[in-house]
């Protein structure tokens, strides 16, 4: 039985008005899983994917978007790529790629040499935005705050955690260009931000988990933003890929195959394109290629 308070697929936005400090809390439940549904991971991969796709939602709630948010991790680990998108209508999509079997540990030891990115893209030829950093430290959550001291120069903590139910997150960050009167505020949350644990935040709703930390502390807490899986996938998507091919590209694909056959790998969804919706490509014509086989 849930507790009354609990709400799913959720991100609450709360503020420490006199200390000058903004926080969040999420936790993705049904949409969470929806992503599990579509691959089997490794328990290590699954959970740092969680927590990368806890972090874009607490990431899109950060920062003012009208398009795609895409948080990413290139690597030449184990872990290879890690990809978790969120629109700016709160749908959100997630993949990871690997070798092998990873085994929990560190993220420097998953991923090794790589990269974390950022990237708003904001539709409608605008140039996206995007911000990189090198990966560090042995979480995402310190690569996260690695990210914004480099890139944004706002403090900030993180803390993110996910399991085979549930993928969570709490973000706290000081607002910029503000003084604060309680000038050790920042401080006595973070101190109170760490003793949170990982089944905690996974288990807690938001309104609990801020009682049980900031108890003695004056927080406003909104209403909140929730969450939902959608795959942007597309045919439409899938001929435009396949129109950048070359004719005899699609023709060799044809002649070995019989027909050409697209998964999301994202969603695991499958685009087949014939010989006649291939002719369709290469004519130019505008009109979408057929949804049957002929």
């Amino acid at each position: 039985m849930k507790a009354k308070d609990e709400i799913s697929d959720a991100l609450h936005r709360f503020l420490f008005e006199p200390l000058a400090v903004r926080g969040e809390i999420v936790r993705l439940d049904a949409a969470w899983r929806t992503v599990l549904e579509r691959r089997a991971y490794p328990l290590a991969v699954r959970d740092i994917l969680g927590q990368a796709t806890a972090a874009a939602a607490l990431l899109s709630a950060t920062i003012k978007f009208d398009g795609l948010l895409t948080l990413q991790i290139q690597a030449r680990g184990p872990l290879r790529l890690v990809v978790a998108q969120i629109t700016s209508e709160r749908k959100l999509r997630a993949l990871a790629r690997w070798d092998g079997e990873p085994q929990a540990g560190p993220l420097r030891d998953l991923c090794g040499d790589g990269a974390l990115s950022l990237t708003i893209d904001l539709g409608q030829g605008r140039k996206p935005y995007q911000g990189v950093v090198g990966l560090q430290g042995d979480t995402l959550a310190q690569a996260l705050e690695q990210y914004f001291d480099q890139s944004e120069q706002l403090p900030t903590q993180i803390q993110l955690a996910a399991d085979d139910r549930a993928a969570a997150g709490l973000l706290l960050q000081r607002l910029p260009d503000t003084v604060a009167a309680d000038a050790d505020g920042w401080n006595r949350l973070e101190t109170l931000a760490a003793t949170l644990q990982s089944a905690e935040l996974l288990a807690l709703p938001a309104p609990v988990l801020l009682r049980r930390l900031f108890h003695e502390e004056d927080v406003r807490l909104f209403d909140p933003d929730f969450f939902g899986y959608r795959c942007t996938c597309s045919r439409e998507r899938t001929a435009a890929m396949l129109h950048a091919m070359s004719e005899d590209e699609l023709r060799q694909i044809l002649r070995e195959q019989g027909l050409i056959q697209v998964d999301c790998e994202f969603c695991g969804h499958r685009y087949p394109f014939d010989a006649i919706d291939v002719a369709s490509l290469q004519s130019g014509f505008r009109s979408d290629p057929s949804t049957t086989c002929h």
